[in-house]
């Protein structure tokens, strides 16, 4: 298969085409190593691999052999060395079983070829952990094409996979889905399984799916990711249909609240707030009730509440990691802002953490009954396109959970609510700055909504297209003159 023409297809294209046997599956997973070779001297998205044969998989299954790569954090196969963006790993760390949706990946057909740079244990907005060095995005080499999902995100929009593993504590699908143009959605709490290691991540925060180029290959994932796994404490409602079938049913008439204006006081560029205003302009043309309006949101008691969550969970994760590596938790093994958080996060009392989570609890009230007059809440979900690479350096000395966080949040003000409430959200790249850089749009909805937004990302899709916009950097010749179909 020529690069030209594999870069031309989404998962479901690709899937297609190996399920009827019109292309071979060895076929399909040369083309995606030559890809991943090709971008990744520029991108630097490549954690481990590409390798020579896949992880095995399922090739009865739904994507029947499609290419994949899985984020370096989280999600582990079985017997493969995962260093998790840290130094702590030494070599890295591996486990002897696949997690529950690492078990369904391989079940569903997705043919894992390499792992992907995250930053260290994820807690940056950009990929640029010292174990790899910095990742770079394809729209612009100076830039960071966002994080902690930010080397799927690199390679997706490279095409040079058709999809990747992401997860996403507060913002870390949409954070760089939006850096990179592409769809990130994030689940509901509970509606894919974090098992069989942890009952839940960061208390909770994280959800895991995929980075995708189109609305159709985010539900697809969703179908196959989804559902109850033995031993979950939730197990939320069945969708009354597949995922993949939503996207083509209309969205009915919806209220929609549009919000702007950042909840953490920093400013919103221009381009942003003009991809936002556009998107609700095509959103009532198509006859949904549009108001401007807002959750109540606290912001100070919001980032109290998230040092003590996130220190709380990085002394965790580095409590468990040295006691497997066995080697010392300091400045040789851990950036400095990430050893900020662990040693917070020993000295939090248990009343601190009952406080933080209590808080976040009135975060979920309040969104919860704003959710009982509006359908649907439209915000940018970053406040700026992607930054140059070097603003979020990890390894700064001196910083403390709070000023990281706040700094973090200032330009992801939009996604970290889902995070804390477990509502779903899905960032769509609707709009396109002055320099070229993709602008996304985040579209959020009430726990276990996902049909919702599915069923509108789908018709945004088909109103606001943006499958045949190509990054600077890209898998297959530079000049093809063949649209993206």
């Amino acid at each position: 298969m020529h690069l030209d023409d594999y870069r031309r297809y989404d998962l479901t294209d690709l899937a297609g085409l190996l399920k009827s046997g019109e292309v071979a599956a060895d076929e399909v997973h040369e083309a995606a190593r030559t890809a991943i070779e090709q971008v990744d001297g520029d991108l630097n998205a490549v954690a481990d691999g590409p390798w020579p044969s896949p992880l095995p998989y399922a090739p009865d299954g739904p994507f029947a052999g499609a290419p994949f790569v899985v984020k370096d954090l989280a999600c582990h196969p079985r017997d493969v060395p995962m260093r998790l963006g840290s130094r702590l790993t030494g070599a890295g760390l591996t486990a002897p079983h696949d997690t529950h949706l690492m078990a369904r990946f391989r079940e569903a057909g997705l043919a894992t070829l390499a792992l992907a740079t995250t930053p260290e244990l994820g807690i940056s907005p950009s990929t640029e952990a010292l174990v790899y060095g910095p990742t770079r995005n394809p729209w612009d080499l100076a830039c960071s094409p966002g994080g902690s999902s930010g080397g799927s995100s690199a390679l997706v929009a490279a095409r040079a996979v058709p999809a990747a593993h992401a997860n996403d504590s507060a913002g870390s699908i949409r954070i760089p889905a939006a850096a990179c143009g592409l769809v990130g959605l994030k689940p509901s709490r509970s509606r894919v399984p974090i098992g069989p290691d942890a009952q839940e991540i960061v208390f909770g925060q994280m959800s895991e799916l995929a980075v995708t180029r189109t609305v159709r290959d985010a539900a697809a994932v969703l179908d196959a990711a989804s559902g109850w796994a033995p031993g979950d404490h939730v197990r939320l409602d069945p969708p009354a249909r597949a995922f993949r079938d939503e996207v083509a049913v209309p969205p009915g008439r919806l209220r929609i609240a549009v919000h702007t204006d950042s909840w953490a006081g920093s400013t919103v560029d221009p381009e942003v707030r003009t991809a936002v205003d556009q998107v609700a302009a095509e959103l009532a043309s198509q006859g949904h009730h549009i108001e401007e309006a807002t959750p109540c949101i606290a912001w100070d008691a919001l980032v109290d509440a998230q040092v003590a969550i996130f220190s709380a969970a990085t002394a965790q994760a580095v409590s468990g990691i040295a006691q497997a590596s066995d080697l010392p938790t300091d400045e040789t093994t851990l950036e400095r802002v990430t050893l900020a958080f662990s040693e917070r996060g020993r000295q939090l009392s248990a009343l601190d953490l009952a406080q933080a989570l209590a808080s976040r609890n009135d975060l979920s009230r309040e969104l919860g009954s704003f959710f009982t007059d509006h359908d649907v809440l439209v915000t940018p979900t970053l406040t700026t396109p992607a930054w140059p690479v070097g603003r979020f350096d990890q390894d700064e000395a001196g910083v403390d959970p709070e000023t990281w966080l706040r700094r973090i949040f200032d330009i992801c003000a939009f996604t970290p609510l889902g995070n804390i409430t477990g509502t779903p959200a899905v960032s769509l790249p609707l709009g396109t700055s002055r320099h070229g850089l993709p602008v996304g749009v985040q579209v959020a909805a009430d726990m276990g909504q996902e049909a919702t937004l599915l069923r509108l990302a789908a018709q945004l899709e088909g109103a606001m297209p943006w499958r045949e916009r190509l990054p600077a950097v890209h898998a297959g010749t530079a000049d093809n003159p063949r649209k993206e179909p």
